[in-house]
């Protein structure tokens, strides 16, 4: 596997504020060691958990605090979907991507709807995939070229429903936006001149009037039903 043979090779990077916690959730042995070997190989990185389906993960990660759940979407039992739907309930906070094959719009709009905040192909490249972890760890949503242009894909050819009225405020309406355009939590905040907690304030506020869980969704909602 390319990412047992990358992993005793690639550079680490140095001067991480902090060790990024991984969990894996892979049913190929060869890929789920191999990334488990990538991951604990480079400095800055941990994999804390390593299983071969959703329900394993469910029964032994209850005493973990993962940064990111890294997972396939073509799982024995419950998929990855239905599994980030469910997992989400114990990790709230927690960043989702899907690792996977499967490079269809039906998949990728699912998973994103399910609370992805990213979306890899399992040929994405070791190095790009550390970089996506630390990425989604920011407030990214790093995806592969491929699924990158179907997402944009999907949302050529949707046609918006009428605009709802969700009562956002200006600067609900102005974070929203920052979202959509690429920003994190941190970067908005810059940006706004205004607080990190200030911005994780209307987030709550915003996710709350929208319905939703997740940037990935909020960001979602927000370009399927024109809001910015």
């Amino acid at each position: 596997m390319v990412f047992v043979k990358m992993a005793n090779t690639l550079e680490s990077q140095s001067g991480a504020p902090k060790e990024i916690r991984i969990v894996i959730i892979e049913d190929e042995r060869d890929v789920r060691e191999g990334l488990a070997m990538l991951i604990n190989g480079t400095q800055g990185f941990s994999c804390v958990g390593s299983f071969r389906s959703v329900e394993d993960a469910l029964y032994r990660l209850k005493d973990q605090k993962p940064d990111v759940i890294l997972t396939d979407i073509g799982l024995p039992g419950m998929n990855g979907i239905e599994g980030i739907k469910v997992l989400r309930e114990s990790f709230p906070d927690t960043p989702f991507i899907a690792l996977t094959v499967y490079d269809d719009n039906e998949r990728i709009f699912a998973a994103l709807c399910a609370g992805a905040c990213g979306y890899l192909l399992k040929n994405t490249p070791p190095s790009r995939l550390l970089e996506s972890l630390r990425e989604v760890v920011k407030g990214g949503a790093p995806m592969s070229p491929e699924v990158a242009r179907n997402v944009i894909s999907i949302f050529r050819d949707f046609v918006p429903p009428p605009e709802a009225v969700y009562h956002l405020t200006p600067q609900e309406k102005e974070i929203l936006k920052m979202l959509v355009e690429g920003h994190s939590y941190k970067t908005a905040a810059v940006q706004l001149e205004i607080s990190y907690h200030t911005v994780s304030f209307h987030l709550r506020n915003i996710y709350g009037k929208l319905q939703v869980h997740s940037k990935s969704e909020a960001v979602s909602k927000a370009l399927r039903e024109n809001l910015v």
